[in-house]
């Protein structure tokens, strides 16, 4: 059984992941600081939904989840040094991922600080406690908004990735530098997965398909930027989750493994225990196709409000997952009507609609 520190447990992905690894035995460790940048109820009702009391929440109190022994909670912020430090010394361990971050593109513009705090001071911290206690392997989540307005597509690895258009982007590009430096230095392995837009259950409430969905059911008009000419590589929550997983549990390239299959890819970096993937679903999808597969999932018809596109947003992502496909056999196979009609009926049963 493997101990493992999910961080942004109380968010989307790492509820998600969380649930997974407690059901395959390992043993988890969630930490999440529950901020108020989203519905806090969300948060706390996905803590509750892994058998966490959100009643009995203190701050830097490890507290057991009541559906899985294996599973314990704590709150905790990323940029709280003495308290990180404190929990990587008592825990001990051996492999850390790393998901939670300050969320938004457009929010970043107006709250830089936040970002820099969360983000930059808070992934040293988890990187730092990864170094000192020799944790078997780093994984992180980074974000395709590096790739900014990159009009190469699909967005592969190798692209350069120089020129962020978000505050957002520039901490998510900041922390692959970071762990680059680390796996280079102290041979720490670590790797960054850039996520493409994420949706499903238990979902971001600022995410477009989410305030679609609630724009529509009101009879309330929904904003669509760049008056429609915006495309993503839209990803369902259970196929990041697994692609997560295949990372955490393969086994590392080593410095005293010969011939890895890792280390092929290795040639754009000074380092072998760094590693960069895509996850997403390699298939870009059109805002409007979005929208008629939102519509046809709630048998209703939305009312359009075209705007001009958005400081920091991109017209589009596309993922070429080839490299994880490779090392890991990872493929997307969750379609956009299954998982857009999955969410909805999440959606309609946890707001009582």
């Amino acid at each position: 059984m493997t101990k493992i520190l999910v961080t942004g447990t109380a968010g989307f992905v790492g509820f998600h992941l969380v649930k997974r690894l407690a059901e395959q035995g390992h043993e988890v460790v969630g930490l999440d600081n529950l901020n108020a940048y989203y519905d806090v109820q969300l948060k706390l009702d996905r803590l509750r939904e892994t058998g966490v009391d959100p009643s009995i929440i203190e701050y830097k109190k490890l507290i057991t989840s009541d559906f899985y022994p294996n599973y314990r909670f704590i709150q905790l912020n990323l940029e709280d040094t003495h308290a990180i430090n404190h929990l990587f010394d008592t825990e001990k361990f051996d492999i850390v991922c790393h998901l939670a971050a300050q969320a938004g593109v457009r929010y970043s513009i107006d709250n830089p600080q936040v970002y820099v705090e969360s983000n930059i001071l808070g992934f040293f911290n988890i990187i730092e406690g990864c170094r000192r206690h020799n944790i078997k392997h780093l994984v992180y989540a980074s974000s395709s908004s590096v790739y900014g307005n990159s009009t190469d597509t699909p967005f592969t690895t190798d692209q350069k990735v120089d020129n962020p258009i978000s505050l957002y982007a520039a901490t998510k590009k900041s922390n692959e530098l970071m762990a680059h430096t680390y796996s280079h230095l102290f041979q720490l392995p670590t790797t960054g997965l850039r996520f493409f837009t994420v949706y499903g259950p238990w979902g971001r409430p600022d995410m477009a398909y989410f305030s679609f969905t609630k724009a529509i059911l009101q009879g309330k008009p929904i904003k669509v930027f760049n008056h429609g000419k915006v495309s993503r590589d839209f990803t369902y929550i259970d196929d990041i989750v697994e692609g997560v997983v295949r990372v955490i549990e393969k086994p590392f390239f080593s410095k005293n493994t010969e011939g890895s299959i890792f280390s092929q890819k290795m040639t754009t970096h000074t380092s072998s225990f760094y590693r960069i993937y895509n996850i997403g679903n390699n298939q870009p999808i059109a805002v409007g196709t979005f929208i008629e597969t939102i519509e046809k999932a709630l048998n209703k018809t939305a009312i359009k409000e075209m705007l001009p596109m958005q400081a920091g947003d991109v017209e589009t992502t596309f993922a070429d997952v080839s490299e994880l496909e490779r090392d890991f056999n990872y493929r997307p196979k969750t379609s956009l009507s299954v998982g857009i009609q999955t969410f909805v009926h999440w959606y309609k049963k946890y707001y009582k609609i």
